[in-house]
C-alpha cells in the first residue's frame, strides 16, 4: 500500500546545498482516503543531517478498513548531494504478513542491492542486484526532489527513478493550475502527472497525479493513484504541515 500511495518521484542531480526551499526539517500529515472513506493516515518526516537528509514514512490504516485489513508500514530514506538515494527500509506489516527490504544504491558503482525477506519465516523472498545510473531517486526522496523541479503547466522531463528491483526513466508532466481544499486549507496548485505505472517502474496500470503549491514551498497537497475500477482510486490529502 505504502508502494501505491508514495510513488518514486525525481529528477536529473542537482547540488544538494543549492536547495533552499527545503527545510531544515519538517512533517507532513495526510488523510488517506479511499472509496471515499477514511482508509489511513499517513506521516511524512524529512530532516537534515550531515550527509544529506533523513526521510521517515509512516502510513497506518484506521476504522473499518484497519478491521478487514490491517496495514502498518513504514519506510525509512537516507540522501545525499542532489538528493540521490543512498539506501533505504521498507517494514511492512499487512494482514498476516510481514516483510523487510532493504536496498542500498551505490552511484559510485552504478548499482543497487535488493534483498527482500520474510520477517515471520527468516527467510529471503528475493535478492537482486540491478544497474543504476550514478544518481538515482527513490520513493521518498524523489517526492523531496520534485519539490525543486520548476515546471509550467504544458512543460515535462524525464527523470530517473527505481525501486531497486529495477530502474526506469519516466515522464512527468505538468498539466494545469488547480485550487484544492484539504483540511489545512486550499491551495493554489498545479497538477503533475508521473508515468510510473503500465510497466514503467511498476506494473500494475494505474494514473499517479500530484498537486504541488504554486507557490516557494511546492507542498504537496494532494497525491491521487487512480487504478481500475476494481480496486478504485487513493487520495492523499494534507492535514497538517509542521517545520
Amino acid at each position: 500500500m505504502l508502494r501505491l500511495c508514495l510513488p518514486a518521484l525525481a529528477l536529473v542531480p542537482a547540488v544538494f546545498a543549492q536547495i533552499p526551499d527545503l527545510p531544515a526539517h519538517e512533517t507532513l500529515s495526510y488523510n488517506v482516503e479511499w472509496r471515499l472513506i477514511t482508509a489511513g493516515k499517513a506521516t511524512l518526516d524529512w530532516r537534515r543531517n550531515a550527509g544529506g537528509a533523513a526521510i521517515d514514512v509512516r502510513l497506518e490504516s484506521v476504522g473499518l478498513v484497519s478491521k478487514l485489513f490491517r496495514v502498518d508500514d513504514s519506510y525509512q530514506s537516507q540522501v545525499g548531494p542532489g538528493l540521490c538515494t543512498q539506501s533505504s527500509e521498507f517494514l511492512s506489516h499487512e494482514g498476516s504478513r510481514e516483510r523487510e527490504t532493504r536496498i542500498n544504491y551505490d552511484g559510485a558503482a552504478r548499482k543497487a542491492f535488493y534483498v527482500e525477506r520474510d520477517r515471520l519465516r527468516n527467510t529471503v523472498l528475493l535478492q537482486k542486484e540491478i544497474e543504476i545510473p550514478s544518481c538515482v531517486h527513490d520513493v521518498a526522496g524523489g517526492l523531496y526532489f520534485l519539490r525543486t523541479v520548476r515546471l509550467e503547466p504544458g512543460q515535462s522531463t524525464t527523470i530517473p527513478v527505481s525501486d531497486g528491483k529495477k530502474f526506469a526513466m519516466a515522464k512527468v508532466e505538468a498539466q494545469q493550475r488547480e485550487d484544492i481544499r484539504t483540511p489545512e486549507g486550499v491551495f493554489h496548485t498545479i497538477r503533475y502527472e508521473a508515468y510510473l505505472f503500465n510497466n514503467v517502474l511498476f506494473q500494475r496500470p494505474a494514473h499517479l497525479y500530484i498537486w504541488f503549491t504554486d507557490d516557494r514551498l511546492r507542498l504537496p497537497v494532494q497525491i491521487r493513484v487512480r487504478m481500475q475500477i476494481t480496486i478504485g482510486t487513493i487520495t492523499l490529502q494534507l492535514e497538517k504541515h509542521v517545520e
